[in-house]
């Protein structure tokens, strides 16, 4: 096992994600590795989704290393209703999905949706949505 592939997977997940037209429609350019800084009210920031939380685990075969990664990507909605980070949420899920993960080191063998999560917070101004994926690799180094 190895968590060399870590990285090589987020800028895959990265890649597609800021490719995918539906994703860019509702976030635009508001993608990133950690949450944006606050200033100001929370009403006043954009619909934004946070490639977040990583667990990886050994998936290693008698013929070669592997890796199972969960990762969380959220979405950040600062309006009362849940609609428009519901919206952005399946645009993120259908993009990894759909599109085949291309990491610079390892080969994705499957890529599935695990589990959502919905939260209100900061006193129910913002809205939360915590998506989990489990995406098996294989090294190639």
């Amino acid at each position: 096992m190895t968590y060399a592939l870590a990285w090589p997977l987020q800028e895959a997940v990265y890649t597609v994600l800021t490719a995918a037209p539906e994703v860019t429609a509702l976030a635009g350019t508001h993608l990133y590795d950690a949450a944006p800084p606050v200033g100001g009210a929370a009403e006043d920031l954009p619909l934004y989704a946070v490639i977040g939380d990583e667990t990886v685990q050994d998936w290693s075969t008698a013929d070669g290393c592997g890796a199972e990664h969960l990762f969380t990507v959220s979405v950040y909605a600062a309006e009362r209703s849940f609609a428009r980070a519901k919206r952005l949420a399946g645009a993120i899920s259908d993009a990894l999905l759909d599109t085949p993960l291309a990491p610079s080191r390892g080969h994705v063998v499957c890529a599935a949706f695990v589990s959502a999560r919905t939260r209100r917070e900061e006193r129910d101004r913002l809205r939360r949505i915590d998506l989990r994926f489990r995406i098996l690799i294989e090294d190639t180094a």
